[in-house]
């Protein structure tokens, strides 16, 4: 049961990580749903950024451990990355493209912002 719950866990961190990589193009004219995602946006630049450990890491580990698995240690991107597609990923390079995606959904929104409107 524990597995399963942690793979449920696993599966939501990836959806998290989608939305906060390509939410702006998502939003469009809702602006909650855009408040919704800047506020996303600017928890996963700080939890790459500060040493901080996203909740759903902790769950997933607790799960995993609940399960008989060893959970993993560190940033649930390096872990993933580095298992699965990117094998030795120095952090850096993490923090790098986590400001880089910042920057882009931030250039959206603003783009979309400074457009004028259309009567």
């Amino acid at each position: 049961m524990y597995a399963a719950i942690s793979i449920i866990i696993l599966l939501l961190h990836l959806v998290f990580i989608l939305w906060v990589i390509l939410g702006a193009t998502f939003t469009g004219k809702r602006p909650r749903l855009a408040a919704i995602h800047l506020l996303s946006l600017i928890w996963g630049l700080l939890v790459e950024i500060l040493p901080w450990t996203c909740p759903l890491t902790f769950a997933e580990n607790w799960l995993e451990q609940r399960a008989g698995v060893t959970p993993y240690r560190g940033g649930f991107l390096l872990h993933y990355l580095d298992a699965m597609v990117y094998p030795n990923v120095p952090p850096i390079a993490l923090t790098i493209a986590a400001v880089l995606v910042f920057a882009a959904n931030v250039g959206i929104y603003w783009r979309r912002w400074m457009r004028p409107t259309r009567s």
